[in-house]
């Protein structure tokens, strides 16, 4: 009897794998573990890959913003890394990081509101 699932609980949609805003929400959770284990953050880009042209309009732009931030993210790590010569890369790397926390975190507050990217091509945040 106790391991029987309850009448209560309710089927809220895709799963975590399946394209939809369970999803984006991980690619975005992805992205932030990175930071401290690097190989989530290639998980993360090819589920964004993988479900991109999958889902509706809204969840598209997310997917859109998820890609983007990581090649950005990519460039901006090679930037950084060249400009390490030159003394500046260092903090240049602190502000990259910066930047990429803010976009998963303002990715996240979005998508959990139910709401698009406004601008998912922008360089920005």
């Amino acid at each position: 009897m106790e391991n029987q699932p309850s009448n209560e609980q309710q089927d809220d949609g895709p799963g975590w794998i399946e394209p939809g805003q369970k999803n984006v929400q991980l690619v975005y959770i992805l992205y932030l573990v990175s930071l401290a284990m690097g190989f989530t953050l290639i998980v993360g880009m090819v589920f964004a890959y993988m479900n991109r042209d999958k889902t509706e309009g809204w969840i598209e732009t997310h997917y859109t913003y998820a890609i983007r931030t990581f090649w950005m993210g990519v460039l901006y790590s090679i930037i950084c890394s060249i400009l390490v010569f030159v003394g500046i890369g260092l903090i240049l790397m602190f502000v990259a990081v910066v930047w990429f926390v803010i976009r998963c975190i303002k990715g996240l507050q979005a998508v959990v509101r139910g709401e698009p990217i406004d601008n998912p091509q922008t360089w920005l945040v």
